[in-house]
């Protein structure tokens, strides 16, 4: 049986040191992510050799696809031994494509693999959201020409402890717009975008917010977890401001991704609007991922 521990902000070295041997472009793979979603799908870590090994689910546990290096067999073999001895299906809730073909070698036709549509991760170019070029982004470019127009005493700036409360606040107000109380989905979103802001200095976040007419009405948050690539991990403004999404959008690449390929703005959940918000700026990779269960014998 494996000695799994709850996540804490205190592991984030050690896991972020094994997460990097892997260069998993995936959002699953960043300690962040990890972190911040802690209690709401009760988050464990261990560490077996030099591989960072996760559970989580409160009432069907499943395992992320062990990330670091060396040999992952005897590590797998372990996870399989820990689903069975504690009672419940081994299951890998991601495993990224390329992963796939490595655990059908190491073990042939014993999983059953299913893509999971509502975690793929959409991946940008990161120059594309930067500069917007292009037919295809258009509309985006007119709609933050609108937003410059209406708003012609618009700043942008990044976050601080001078004004991360500031943001903070103008999210409360977000959620109660948007009704986050009574949409358990929402709910738990803010569970974790409370972490993000409270743990934002430790957990190394950066973040960018805008303001019209002296008060914050979008801001986001996010880092660069591999050599080339960025995640965006929230990003939050009020729509009723034509443009406001599109603008922090892309303002936020502009002082953030400079020096990096690409950009991870992360999964849709399942969310139709979601969908095709993050669709209509054309991603350069959709990162496919798969759930595998250990068939049984």
């Amino acid at each position: 049986m494996i000695a799994f521990k709850p996540i804490e902000i205190s592991d984030k070295d050690w896991i972020t040191d094994l997460l990097k041997r892997s260069s998993y472009l995936g959002a699953d793979y960043n300690f962040t992510n990890n972190f911040n979603w802690r209690k709401i799908y009760n988050v464990k870590v261990a560490r077996i050799n030099d591989y960072y090994v996760l559970k989580s689910g409160k009432t069907h546990p499943a395992y992320l696809f062990p990330a670091g290096s060396g040999d992952i067999k005897p590590v797998i073999d372990e996870m399989i031994a820990d689903a069975k001895d504690n009672g419940h299906r081994f299951i890998f809730h991601t495993v990224l494509q390329s992963d796939v073909a490595r655990l059908n070698e190491m073990y042939p036709n014993k999983f059953e693999f299913k893509e999971v549509r509502d975690n793929f991760d959409y991946i940008y170019d990161a120059q594309k959201l930067i500069t917007l070029s292009g037919k295809k982004l258009h509309s985006k470019r007119n709609h933050i020409s609108r937003f410059i127009e209406n708003n012609p005493s618009w700043t942008y700036e990044p976050i601080t402890k001078q004004n991360i409360d500031e943001c903070w606040e103008m999210n409360k107000k977000w959620c109660e717009i948007n009704g986050c109380v009574e949409d358990p989905d929402k709910r738990n979103e803010m569970c974790s975008v409370k972490s993000a802001f409270e743990y934002f200095f430790e957990l190394g976040l950066t973040g960018g917010a805008l303001r019209v007419d002296g008060k914050i009405i979008a801001y986001a948050m996010g880092e660069q977890y591999t050599d080339n690539a960025y995640i965006v991990h929230i990003e939050k403004a009020f729509s009723d401001i034509q443009g406001a999404y599109p603008m922090i959008n892309q303002q936020f690449a502009i002082n953030n991704c400079q020096n990096v390929a690409y950009i991870n703005r992360e999964d849709d959940t399942g969310s139709e609007g979601l969908r095709k918000a993050k669709l209509s700026y054309y991603p350069a990779i959709l990162l496919v991922k798969y759930s595998a269960e250990l068939k049984e014998d």
